[in-house]
């Protein structure tokens, strides 16, 4: 597999980093190329002697542009992954070495260097990059409901069928982030790996990242991809990675749903703990923005949406709210509403909402304990049913010493 890895850096204008990164690359791997993205400077010049390709750019089109190109060059010679590291000397080639047991174990995952912060003051760490890297982790996970210690790092491997099944737009820095997020959501894994790194003081620090162009391009991207994460219909999957089923999950059919769910390798617990979600959230009074809270939450907490969203349902009006009113008169009145009346649901409307409230802050972790109690225990024994099924297919197919004592334990 490693001779199929092609290690890309892109490059504008590093001349003072650019030798140094380029001829340690070459010392832990032999397949090399520098990616010039539109540079003033002559970056040929500056690698002469070493036995590395340029492509170059006419003009900067940005860092994204710059992967992408290394990427198609890459398909050209046959390779299946790329390796990108910055050209600003901040990343430590030998540090590939310590994604290589991560490759190997997991091909079609996009691995990402975490870079050591500790002790950022003294390490010329920009206080921006470590608030960067933080925000910009938050957002992964509200958009994907993954979590990755360094969403902004340049050091990465990618799967190379990853970049030509995605439908990118990003084509500068923002091209990092889009890129994690998407793959998310088609059902590719992503990792990480801890990686040294060096940040030369700041008189010395070559940067290309506009503060004002890149944030805003970055906070644009963040504001289209959260939007669409909590749109209920689903992402774009890369074929081939996953066998999920096409049955639909309704509780209208909450025994064959919980089936289709758990062949989908989702345990037990998560499918309660989805369940309970949207109970709790579909008891509030959260009027005309259930299902977007409840999609951000579903997302935030790495929940399944779908699971969700239809135990939501159960607190459909009229009984759910109507039993949160009941409640919160009791507190406030100490006895039921019992009167109908225009008078009771139209002038008191405001009494009414706020009597729901209070009733639903009770009602909500009561019904939603009893409902992800009640899907636990089912799935729990569905998938121990599925399984003894298993075994006894195994057992009866060939009856070895082996497969009975599985059977028997």
């Amino acid at each position: 597999m490693l001779n199929k890895i092609l290690i890309i850096i892109p490059a504008y204008n590093h001349s003072n980093s650019l030798r140094d990164v380029v001829s340690r690359a070459l010392k832990v791997h032999p397949a090399v190329m520098v990616v010039d993205d539109g540079s003033s400077e002559n970056v040929v010049d500056i690698l002469s002697g070493l036995n590395v390709p340029v492509v170059s750019h006419p003009e900067n089109l940005g860092k994204g542009s710059a992967i992408l190109t290394g990427a198609r060059e890459a398909l050209k010679r046959g390779m299946t992954h790329i390796v990108t590291i910055d050209a600003d000397g901040q990343h430590d080639p030998f540090d590939f070495k310590r994604f290589i047991p991560v490759l190997m174990e997991d091909p079609h995952a996009i691995i990402v260097g975490r870079r050591n912060f500790q002790n950022f003051k003294r390490a010329n760490i920009p206080g921006s990059a470590v608030f960067g890297r933080s925000f910009s982790n938050f957002w992964l996970r509200v958009q994907t409901g993954q979590t990755l210690g360094d969403t902004q790092s340049g050091f990465r491997i990618y799967p190379l069928f990853v970049i030509e099944r995605l439908k990118l737009r990003e084509r500068r820095y923002s091209f990092e982030i889009e890129i994690l997020v998407k793959a998310a959501w088609a059902g590719i894994r992503l990792r990480e790996v801890d990686i040294s790194v060096y940040y030369p003081p700041a008189d010395k620090r070559i940067s290309h990242f506009h503060l004002f162009k890149d944030n805003v391009r970055i906070s644009l991207l963040n504001t289209r991809l959260t939007m669409r994460s909590i749109l209920p219909w689903p992402h774009h999957k890369i074929e081939g990675l996953n066998d999920r089923t096409s049955e639909k999950i309704t509780m209208v059919h909450p025994m064959r749903s919980i089936k289709t769910l758990l062949a989908e390798n989702i345990s037990p617990k998560q499918l309660a703990a989805a369940g309970s979600l949207g109970v709790f959230l579909g008891t509030l009074p959260l009027i005309a923005c259930h299902t977007i809270v409840i999609l951000f939450a579903a997302n935030f907490y790495r929940l399944n949406r779908v699971v969700s969203l239809s135990a939501s349902q159960l607190c459909m009006p009229p009984l759910v709210p109507a039993l949160c009113i009941e409640t919160g008169y009791f507190l406030r009145h100490g006895g039921f509403l019992t009167e109908i009346s225009m008078q009771t649901l139209g002038y008191q409307a405001l009494e009414r909402f706020y009597e729901w409230l209070i009733g639903s802050l009770i009602f909500a972790p009561v019904f939603a304990a009893l409902v992800g109690s009640t899907i636990y225990i089912t799935a729990f024994f569905m998938k121990r049913a599925a399984q003894a099924r298993d075994k006894k297919r195994v057992f009866f197919g060939s009856p070895s010493d082996e497969k009975i004592r599985e059977y028997e334990n």
